[in-house]
């Protein structure tokens, strides 16, 4: 698999990963924040917002239907569909793609669910590498934490509560994003991901990813005056 850089995309796109209450979501948006004041073309994207099966997400992870299987499939749909209709369109024109989550969050959450790795990655083989990928490394607890301070209950899924891993969803989700975090750290060599210590205060963290952004791709070429609407 190559870049969107190696395919001589003239766009570029920036990919955050991270566990449940990592703040990759904090950090994405702050770095979308300072590329729009200083006018570059920039597109937000982010994780199971296609408009042709959010809905249909949403109401079977309201009932808890989803199987390991099914929830694969869902998921790769909307990326696919996301991925043809405005991500590689936005790179071909020269735009900053930023995306909450891409294929390593399947790679990560499939495989825990007991889905066979070659079969998911098989799954995503039509899409190219993000040109940078942050992974924002957070210990359980100040994942768990973050999640809590922003709601009094965790989500079924969030917490991998389909799995049966423990009655507590406390535990349940110490069990699930302990997994998720040995897969995402096993990815980090082989997808060269940059690791950001995320137990690190807000600020500190988005120095770094300016700095590494403003280091790795010349942004000048993205100048523009207006930017496209954020992503259904």
């Amino acid at each position: 698999m190559k870049t969107f850089a190696e395919q001589k995309f003239p766009g570029r796109l920036i990919a955050v990963e991270g566990l449940d209450g990592s703040g990759k979501s904090t950090q994405i948006y702050l770095l979308k924040r300072w590329l729009e004041q200083q006018q570059y073309k920039t597109f937000f994207s982010e994780w199971n917002s296609s408009v042709l099966v959010k809905s249909a997400t949403s109401k079977a992870k309201n009932k808890e239907l989803l199987t390991p299987t099914t929830f694969s499939l869902i998921h790769a749909t909307d990326f696919a569909d996301r991925y043809e209709r405005q991500l590689v369109p936005l790179l071909r024109a020269g735009y900053l793609v930023l995306c909450d989550r891409y294929i390593f969050t399947a790679f990560a959450r499939d495989t825990v669910r007991g889905c066979p790795p070659a079969w998911v990655r098989g799954l995503y083989n039509f899409a190219a590498l993000p040109d940078m990928t942050f992974f924002f490394n957070a210990r359980l607890d100040v994942s768990l934490k973050r999640v809590l301070d922003r709601r009094r209950q965790l989500k079924y899924f969030e917490a991998g509560m389909d799995l049966g891993l423990s009655n507590d969803p406390h535990e349940s989700f110490r069990i699930f994003q302990g997994r998720l975090l040995e897969q995402y750290l096993a990815m980090s060599t082989e997808y060269d991901f940059l690791v950001i210590d995320a137990n690190q205060p807000i600020e500190n963290q988005q120095s770094q990813v300016r700095d590494l952004v403003s280091g790795k791709i010349d942004l000048e070429p993205f100048t523009q005056r207006e930017s496209p609407t954020h992503a259904e």
